[in-house]
């Protein structure tokens, strides 16, 4: 009797490439501190934002992914026809379905890769990687795209305080593929779903269809999600780093969601992180960018030569749902 044929796995994977895309316009501090009530100097201190990169009216999200996975394509050298399956880690793709990670193949050239969106906000990356090491892993893709993509300025109020003063628009792209040596370790991840209504939106498409509410927009109870991001991401980093079973002290970098710079310095804080570790700070010049954020802050330390390639980066997203996700992974 004859018998189905098995995918081949492989031991372990690795982050090959990245690749960054912002949106093409930088909004300063002054430009939007009067609709809020606030000043430069306000939302520095609150948040450390100086400026943020945002998106015009005719550049897209797509436009943002597109240009993203391209690079890291072509830094990568693997063929896009030998990508198996395309991730797209968003919240502010603007249909429905399909998926925004269908036609995001099919722009990049992975024709018949297995496409599909992902949900989990500010963790959507890293949501993004776990899965695409398991994809590889198993033997059912040799290679993943993964993309954290975002143009939040479609969902934003100009007069909330809460949380829309901080977003900026990005996409942040990496290539998954086999390697022969541990690259990505086992992910901790989870949802907190008893704070599902710390950070979202002010109503649902169909109370806006409705005529119920007004378009909705992106906001966060920030003290309550403040406090969650320090002491509880603090304990899932640390069971991320026994998982990989290296040491604080054996990190190049820490790369994580880029949410508020006062939440990265608390944080850095509980985690004792010696002096040789970089921490990525592109929150300063990019802005919140949501699912983008982690692949982005990545992507500018290694451009900038804050760090070199082959050292190990802790890296952790969170936010709304309230998603968590982290691992760490070997810097391409």
């Amino acid at each position: 009797m004859k018998q189905l044929q098995e995918s081949i796995p492989v031991a372990h994977t690795r982050i090959y490439a990245l690749g960054a895309a912002r949106g093409n316009q930088v909004v300063t501090n002054d430009d939007i501190a009067g609709p809020i009530d606030s000043s430069d100097e306000w939302i520095r201190q609150r948040t450390g934002v100086a400026t943020r990169t945002r998106a015009a009216e005719d550049q897209s999200m797509m436009d943002l992914a597109v240009e993203a996975s391209k690079e890291a394509i072509a830094k990568s050298g693997v063929d896009p026809n030998e990508i198996g399956a395309v991730i797209l880690a968003t919240i502010s793709f603007p249909y429905q379905t399909p998926s925004g990670a269908s036609l995001l193949s099919e722009l990049v050239g992975a024709h018949d890769a297995a496409a599909y969106d992902i949900s989990a906000a500010c963790a959507g990356y890293c949501y993004g990687i776990a899965q695409a090491d398991a994809l590889v892993r198993s033997g059912l893709c040799k290679y993943v795209l993964v993309v954290g993509a975002e143009k939040l300025s479609d969902f934003i109020s100009p007069t909330d305080r809460t949380i829309s003063f901080l977003l900026g628009d990005g996409a942040g792209a990496a290539i998954v593929g086999a390697s022969d040596h541990p690259g990505i370790s086992r992910t901790i991840w989870g949802a907190d779903g008893s704070s599902w209504d710390k950070v979202g939106m002010t109503g649902s498409i169909l109370d806006f269809r409705d005529g119920k509410t007004p378009w909705p927009t992106l906001t966060q109870e920030g003290q309550t999600v403040f406090r969650w991001a320090v002491w509880e991401m603090s304990k899932v980093a640390k069971q991320a780093l026994d998982a990989a079973g290296i040491e604080a002290s054996d990190l190049s970098a820490l790369v994580m969601h880029q949410a508020n710079l006062r939440i990265i310095d608390e944080f850095a804080k509980q985690m004792k992180l010696p002096d040789t570790v970089v921490i990525a700070k592109d929150i300063v010049e990019t802005g919140n960018t949501s699912a983008a954020s982690v692949p982005l802050a990545m992507h500018r330390i290694l451009e900038e030569k804050k760090v070199a390639s082959g050292g190990f980066a802790l890296q952790i997203g969170f936010g709304a749902g309230l998603t968590f996700a982290a691992q760490v992974v070997e810097l391409p």
